[in-house]
């Protein structure tokens, strides 16, 4: 018997990364009646699912195994599981919580076969890291700091920081699909957070979150030279009760 593939091939065309920027909007949620027919089998349905969520999968994905190749073959196992589980799929739950737990569940899979042989760490040359044009040298050197020092994070740090300031999925959707409390999730994300800023503090780089302010007429502040300034994560507050 053949080995089962994904109906839908993936595109790897988009493969670049945006910002490390802490999400500002929900993943949404797919059409319910795109979804009902992707439940009965239909590829058509499906390749709009596919299209939709295969970028925040992937990205997640490759973030987490830190090898390109091996997580485009990873995004396409996913899909395939997703695929043959959607029929099972309860349409009382999010569509992006039941995602990304077997999306978990598959990188959890791989990292337990191969935790005892070193990881590729991916290039970030080979793969660019940003959407910006002629951005200075120091922002640049920034974000690689922050890609290597989320890189230092626990598996379970990384993924759920991973899924809140990349995916951009909720702490209650982050807690479902990770099965945790959402206590855990709380102070996963602020201990992923202080130790990726204390990581990049030991750099001389300041990390802030970008607001938006009202236009207050405030005193100058002295420039820092010695300091890189990259708003890419927003400062570690502690959980709520």
């Amino acid at each position: 018997m053949g080995q089962l593939r994904c109906p839908v091939k993936i595109s790897y065309k988009w493969r670049e990364f945006s910002v490390y920027t802490a999400a500002t909007l929900s993943l949404p949620q797919p059409d319910y009646g795109v979804l009902r027919k992707a439940q009965r089998g239909d590829e058509r349905a499906f390749s709009i699912i596919v299209r939709a969520y295969q970028i925040p999968v992937y990205n997640y994905v490759l973030r987490m195994v830190g090898d390109r190749s091996l997580a485009e073959d990873l995004t396409q196992e996913v899909f395939l599981r997703v695929f043959q589980g959607l029929p099972r799929f309860s349409l009382r739950s999010k569509f992006t919580t039941w995602l990304f737990q077997v999306t978990k569940n598959r990188v959890l899979d791989e990292l337990r076969a191969t935790e005892r042989r070193p990881r590729a760490v991916v290039d970030l040359d080979d793969i660019p890291p940003l959407e910006v044009v002629d951005a200075p040298f120091e922002r640049l050197e920034a974000i690689d700091a922050v890609w290597r020092a989320v890189e230092r994070l626990s598996v379970d740090l990384k993924m759920a920081l991973l899924l809140r300031d990349v995916v951009g999925l909720s702490y209650t959707e982050i807690a479902d699909s990770l099965e945790v409390t959402l206590a855990t999730v709380k102070w996963r994300i602020w201990k992923a957070r202080e130790d990726v800023q204390l990581s990049l503090a030991r750099e001389g780089i300041e990390v802030f979150e970008e607001r938006e302010v009202a236009a207050v007429a405030a005193p100058p502040v002295p420039a820092k030279p010695a300091l890189t300034v990259v708003p890419v994560l927003a400062p570690p507050a502690l959980p709520a009760a």
